[in-house]
């Protein structure tokens, strides 16, 4: 017990350490200022051959790769996730959604650290189909965020199937592994096609992945096993989730890659500590899996019908709940707050945003005013996941059993 709280307690000191030392040193600036005119300039430089894949220009490839970008978007995790928790496979739901919060984490540091830009458009045509599309255009461009996702995503569910005897056989790990690496090629492909990334991007994307992967097939088995039966994993785990919030670097600009963050934040931990209280009940190995006499395919429907509305309830009420609660306790602890889009008519003597978006690590993690105010948006839309990320795997299997599904 002893051992596990010192680990616990060494990792959260660790964070803590780093970001006074990252703010005392100024890390991210001096990691800018020797990252970015380099790959800025292999922006540039790679400008020519992506005019030259766009010659290729036909609706079926628009309509193709502007589908495919959609395959590692938000909306397909918060449809995709849920699936797999009730369809029985609670590891695989698991690991899958800490893997895919730490590449966002991983992924979206580094492109606030370099803030390189995105193709120039004009002369690159950027094709942004979706809304989801349009906001990932507002980003910084290295590295390429889908091909990393993609990478970690297939590359650990190809693990997954894999780990089944029945598909031990070396034509089927081929065969896998050909897939992926199709899936992996064109989503590259599309991200350069659709003038949403250059070269360098990408290439720096599909390195990050693997490297990411690598390092996640070899702990996963331990987060797991910590994540189901470890010692005072929830409130370690909002302790981490606090301290991330704060050890994210500031980019030159800003940019909707700190929401994203903060919104995989709050779904690891809504999943983290719904986990820690159901375990036992709905997410153990022995439950039902689709396709089973237990668990038959119209009964996985049903689960479906009433799992998608309740989350969606779930995470519209935790926002309108923290959008009410954090601004009185904010005002009751004397904290200086602002609000960029959910509270618009927030009264706060706080700056602007622009002229705080340099503000340290350590000025944010102890909210000083005179450096600038809280966003309550940050607050806000970390409880609103969170809720629906709980709802996921704590209230909806409740309502599953009450209904006899």
């Amino acid at each position: 017990m002893e051992s596990i709280s010192g680990m616990q307690g060494a990792t959260l000191g660790g964070i803590v350490a780093w970001i006074v030392i990252a703010s005392h040193l100024n890390v991210t600036r001096k990691l800018r200022s020797f990252l970015q005119p380099w790959v800025s300039h292999h922006v540039v430089t790679g400008t020519p051959l992506i005019l030259r894949i766009q010659k290729y220009q036909h609706r079926f490839l628009d309509a193709l790769f502007s589908g495919l970008s959609c395959v590692v978007s938000v909306p397909f995790y918060t449809g995709f996730l849920p699936l797999l928790f009730w369809s029985g496979h609670g590891r695989l739901a698991r690991q899958m959604t800490l893997l895919m919060a730490s590449c966002d984490y991983v992924g979206n540091c580094i492109k606030d650290v370099v803030s390189a830009p995105r193709p120039s458009s004009p002369p690159v045509r950027r094709i942004t189909a979706t809304k989801d599309e349009e906001d990932n255009a507002l980003e910084y461009g290295l590295p390429s965020s889908h091909t990393l996702n993609t990478v970690c995503l297939f590359g650990y569910l190809l693990h997954y199937v894999l780990s089944y005897p029945q598909y031990e056989d070396a034509s089927m790990k081929f065969l896998g592994l050909a897939i992926v690496c199709c899936l992996v090629g064109l989503i590259g492909i599309g991200r350069i096609y659709l003038g949403m990334h250059s070269v360098i991007d990408v290439i720096c994307g599909l390195a990050m992945g693997l490297v990411i992967l690598a390092f996640w097939l070899t702990v996963h088995e331990y987060v797991d096993m910590f994540v189901v039966s470890g010692q005072n994993v929830t409130s370690f785990w909002t302790a981490l989730s606090f301290l991330l919030l704060f050890a994210y670097p500031t980019p030159e600009l800003p940019t909707p890659s700190f929401e994203y963050h903060t919104a995989f934040d709050g779904v690891a931990f809504g999943i983290v500590a719904g986990i820690q209280q159901t375990y036992h009940q709905f997410h153990h190995e022995s439950v039902p899996r689709i396709f089973t006499p237990q668990l038959t395919f119209p009964t996985f429907v049903g689960r479906v019908l009433i799992g998608i509305p309740t989350i969606l309830v779930v995470k519209f009420c935790s926002k309108a709940l923290a959008k009410w609660i954090l601004p009185v306790v904010s005002n009751t602890l004397g904290i200086s707050i602002k609000s960029t889009s959910y509270v618009p008519n927030l009264n706060s003597k706080a700056k602007k945003s622009d002229d705080v978006r340099q503000t340290g690590y350590i000025q944010k993690l102890f909210f000083l005013s005179q450096q600038g105010s809280f966003d309550v948006d940050t607050g806000i839309r970390f409880i609103q996941y969170a809720g629906l990320a709980w709802s996921v795997v704590d209230l909806v299997p409740s309502l599953f059993t009450l209904a006899s599904l």
